[in-house]
């Protein structure tokens, strides 16, 4: 699968980054190689704001003929797991994309990190300084408030590399010493007011287990890991942007085999949706959802299972672009997306949520017939199923009413509709039980009206879906919606937390919906149209006996419809 992410045609150069990165290589800077990076923390799942990033770094290298690393940024045993590395593995494949043979940890260079740490102390770039943290931050100041000198600040290089190694040997308990870069302590970027860029931590790492319990903070490890793999555009999202001066100045500092340049884009945000991972954590934490795949999770992992597709989601990081200002993306963009991908791809299968029992009245008892079905109906090339019908059918319980209103052009009594490649019936009886709901429907089918028979052409304004009723399968149907209810959900009165914003109506379950029998043996992961009513999805949940499928998006379109008023 192809990586490559083309501008629109009509717009020329498609951002300002594939405009630097031409004008690097046609410079011949850095031998004009192209190497990019993505480095996730893996301390969470990847989120639908990442895949922006893994498409503009997997994208660039490849259009300029070079090569995307994948680095996990593990430099927090805390809060990591090889969970999650293995899960952002399988998401960026998923997504289309692939490392190679570049694959690495910053825990790969923590010895070659910490050595550094020791050239800044013995350059008098560095110092351990013994304040709390509550007290650094104060010391530290903020944007109105100049900061203010460690009493720690003027040890000696020796006092100072006793120190840090003690620290490295496990001497201290947390929070006792930090090493920090020495700048600025008035600089006006509050980044430079000599950062901490070494933390004791004593806890198990994933990788390197109780080898270590000094780890380094990110802004120090990420710049001198993009430099020792000689990373050539190290392209992350504005909030970086401040933390530049800082990236430049580490590397200023030292003797490193790279020279990569720091490069901010806006980050991908979207309506109704949160991709915080600390907030995505506590979703998952609190059981407000299934886990970090639940379908209405913005996870990629959350959207697979949901029934997205890889290609609408590439397609939605194209369409919004990169530039260098925040914003808010509709969420309905990525939902037409999905709809449009899964249009042109989904087979088209009958399925019933609600059942309402229609019988054929002049059907003989006894007797199947089994219909050649196209998957595409403009399209009958691309293949067909068996489908069941006999004498007792299942149609939608919304597509009949008892009282037929204007407009009305489904089921009521004695009204006419097609049954979709079966022929037209008229609704001569209705049954209902002694509550007075409706629970059977006695019709009449015109033979006439049958695909190839002399009236098959004959028009009625309605035509509905169907399954037979001794053939379907039972299904649990999972109805899933927006998991917020608000445009901005991070937004909340005061008193309140984006948790407020959660729509209580995220998932609607159906325990006894029908689906015709050609989805059997369906494994999960397959898509669907259940025509007339949405896209589904069937879940990893499903059995033998029990077939489970998630709604991906239902079939209206608002974008689409804005996009042909020109909106």
């Amino acid at each position: 699968m192809s990586t490559e992410i083309k501008p629109p045609a009509d717009e020329g150069p498609s951002n300002f980054i594939r405009e630097r990165i031409q004008q690097d290589v046609a410079q011949g800077r850095r031998d004009g190689r192209v190497f990019t990076r993505f480095p996730p923390e893996p301390n969470g799942y990847l989120h639908i704001g990442h895949a922006k990033s893994i498409c503009l770094n997997f994208g660039m290298a490849a259009e300029f003929g070079g090569r995307c690393h994948l680095r996990f940024d593990d430099t927090n045993p805390v809060t990591e797991d090889v969970e999650f590395v293995e899960a952002i593995q399988e998401d960026i494949r998923w997504l289309g994309f692939d490392w190679g043979d570049h694959k690495y940890f910053a825990s790969d260079y923590f010895q070659k990190l910490y050595d550094y740490a020791e050239v800044l102390i013995r350059a008098g770039k560095a110092f351990v300084d013994s304040l709390t943290p509550e007290e650094i931050k104060a010391y530290r100041g903020n944007f109105y408030k100049k900061g203010t000198a460690s009493p720690y600040r003027e040890r000696s290089v020796e006092e100072n590399l006793d120190l840090f190694r003690r620290m490295r040997a496990g001497e201290f308990e947390e929070g006792e010493h930090v090493l920090r870069a020495k700048i600025d302590v008035e600089h006006g970027n509050i980044n430079m007011r000599d950062p901490p860029i070494y933390r004791i931590k004593k806890a198990h790492h994933h990788r390197t287990g109780d080898a270590w319990c000094v780890y380094p903070m990110y802004d120090y490890a990420h710049c001198i890991s993009d430099a020792l793999e000689r990373i050539t555009h190290s392209l992350c999202t504005l909030e970086f942007e401040d933390h530049r001066p800082l990236y430049d100045w580490i590397l200023a500092q030292l003797d490193v085999p790279g020279d990569p340049e720091q490069i901010e884009f806006a980050k991908l945000n979207l309506s109704y949706t949160v991709i915080g991972k600390r907030k995505l954590k506590q979703l998952v934490e609190q059981g407000l959802v299934s886990g970090w795949d639940d379908p209405r999770m913005p996870t990629l992992a959350g959207m697979r299972r949901r029934g997205y597709t890889p290609e609408a989601i590439r397609a939605l990081c194209e369409r919004v672009g990169v530039s260098k200002r925040n914003g808010m993306v509709d969420v309905s963009l990525l939902e037409h997306a999905v709809r449009e991908h899964l249009n042109a791809t989904s087979p088209r299968v009958m399925g019933v949520l609600q059942p309402l029992k229609l019988t054929l009245t002049n059907w003989p008892a006894g007797q199947v017939e089994w219909l050649d079905a196209p998957y595409f109906a403009d399209d009958p090339a691309r293949g067909t199923r068996p489908v069941p019908i006999g004498r007792e059918l299942l149609i939608e319980r919304e597509d009949f009413k008892e009282q037929a209103v204007k407009g009305w052009f489904r089921l009521s009594p004695g009204a006419e509709v097609r049954l979709r490649h079966v022929g037209i019936v008229r609704c001569d009886e209705v049954v209902k039980d002694e509550a007075g709901e409706v629970i059977e429907l006695r019709c009449s089918l015109d033979m006439a009206s049958r695909p190839g028979q002399p009236g098959a052409g004959r028009k009625v304004k309605g035509t509905i879906h169907w399954v037979s009723a001794a053939h379907a399968l039972q299904v649990e149907a999972r109805l899933y919606d927006r998991l917020f209810n608000v445009e901005e959900p991070n937004e909340a009165p005061e008193g309140k937390t984006f948790l407020d914003n959660l729509n209580p109506n995220s998932l609607a379950v159906v325990t006894d919906a029908r689906v015709e029998p050609s989805l059997a043996a369906a494994p999960a992961g397959t898509r669907v149209q259940f025509e007339r009513l949405a896209y589904f999805c069937v879940d990893r949940d499903s059995t033998e006996d029990r077939l489970v499928v998630n709604r991906t998006i239902g079939m209206r379109d608002s974008w689409a419809k804005l996009e042909a008023k020109g909106g």
